[in-house]
């Protein structure tokens, strides 16, 4: 089953993609006979309710929302209280949208303590502490470990492992695990941890591809098949853990294909998703 994240238009960044509205891009996939679509939070505004009616009208589902606040590090809220109304008003959305999983990027190493330890162990305490509120609502938690390029501002949660771990730790049945070829495709155990999470503890998977020389760590996800990811062991990977949702396109491409027109995008990342993945 395939699924879109609107970031791969573009629609994530104010500035980049082609601009299509929401009702636009849910008309292209039900056209495209995709399953359903994730949304970024800056698309929805205070259209939840209604975005997410449409989705399901059009035969779609709604597979997920980006994303939680950062939970730590320079770029998270300047305050505890500031990130917990923001990861609130996340939780609030995901269940008005209809959206089953709630996208956690943790945020990156404390100012000040060099300890990516401390930093994960701010991360379990806050994902501890909102994960009733995500179950009253209906919405699972996805930790999603970043590539380590961005461990120092993005994402202090670097691996499966790690990842695994916290959800072991917290033991919500909630608290899960997202995971992205482009953050993961390096990972030499990432087979095993997925074993050790099980069906149960996985929310999502993310294609793309990593350029083998890419140009920007952030913008410059390849379309499945550019790059040097083995994508089929991965969702092999994936799968043999039990995982059996959605796979979901994310790239982030302000050079390429958020200049291209999203149709063609679409057409393109359908064909590659069945030949190469």
């Amino acid at each position: 089953m395939l699924a879109l994240n609107t970031a791969t238009l573009g629609h994530n960044l104010d500035g980049h993609g082609v601009g299509w509205s929401s009702e636009q891009v849910i008309e292209a996939c039900a056209e495209r006979g995709l399953g359903g679509i994730t949304f970024w939070r800056r698309e929805i505004g205070t259209r939840a309710v209604e975005i997410g009616n449409r989705v399901r009208a059009a035969g779609l589902q709604v597979v997920g929302l980006c994303r939680t606040p950062f939970l730590t590090g320079p770029l998270a809220p300047p305050t505890r209280q500031g990130v917990i109304d923001d990861f609130r008003a996340s939780i609030a959305m995901a269940h008005d949208l209809g959206a089953p999983v709630l996208t956690i990027v943790t945020g990156g190493v404390i100012a000040g303590s060099h300890s990516i330890t401390e930093s994960l162990k701010q991360v379990q305490d806050i994902v501890a502490a909102m994960a009733p509120e995500a179950a009253d609502a209906g919405v699972v938690l996805a930790l999603e470990p970043l590539n380590p390029v961005y461990g120092g501002n993005r994402s202090c949660l670097v691996t499966v492992r790690d990842a695994v771990d916290m959800c072991e730790a917290i033991g919500a049945p909630n608290v899960q695990i997202a995971v992205d070829v482009y953050h993961v495709w390096w990972d030499t155990s990432l087979a095993s941890e997925l074993k050790r999470a099980g069906k149960h503890r996985i929310a999502g998977y993310h294609l793309c591809d990593w350029m083998a020389d890419t140009t920007d760590v952030l913008l410059d996800r390849g379309m499945m098949g550019d790059g040097v990811a083995d994508l089929e062991s991965i969702r092999a990977a994936v799968e043999g853990a039990g995982y059996d949702g959605y796979c979901e396109v994310e790239i982030f491409s302000a050079g390429n294909w958020w200049k291209r027109p999203p149709g063609e995008v679409l057409d393109v990342m359908i064909e590659r998703f069945k030949s190469v993945c």
